[in-house]
């Protein structure tokens, strides 16, 4: 398999750009994220939700995300495991520019993104 160019983003992670910066919330988890790029439609389906967390970390080291550990106390009153939130940078708003730029945005989805 060919390597990609530098600073060239995938349809997986274009879609989570998009996906992130339509919602009101600044922050976001990676099941949420799933469940939303999974019902937007004309979006290409995610085979397996390692693939999503691995371009997460992907796109976190590149500078096109950052993330957080939420704060303990919320899941442990909840029941529910501890959640990685990501928010998309600066770095990751100018990439997506720079791709729109050269794929315009028109015929690609924006689906929504709970964020609870």
């Amino acid at each position: 398999m060919p390597r990609r160019r530098p600073g060239v983003l995938l349809e997986l992670e274009i879609a989570v750009l998009e996906t992130a910066l339509a919602q009101a919330a600044h922050e976001f988890h990676g099941f949420s994220l799933a469940k939303a790029l999974q019902e937007g439609s004309g979006a290409r389906r995610l085979t397996a939700h390692g693939t999503l967390y691995k371009a997460l970390a992907r796109m976190e080291t590149a500078g096109l995300l950052s993330s957080r550990w939420e704060d303990a106390t919320v899941p442990l009153a909840e029941g529910r495991p501890r959640r990685r939130l990501y928010r998309v940078t600066g770095g990751g708003e100018l990439a997506l520019s720079a791709a729109d730029a050269v794929v315009p945005a028109a015929p690609r989805l924006r689906p929504g993104l709970a964020t609870s």
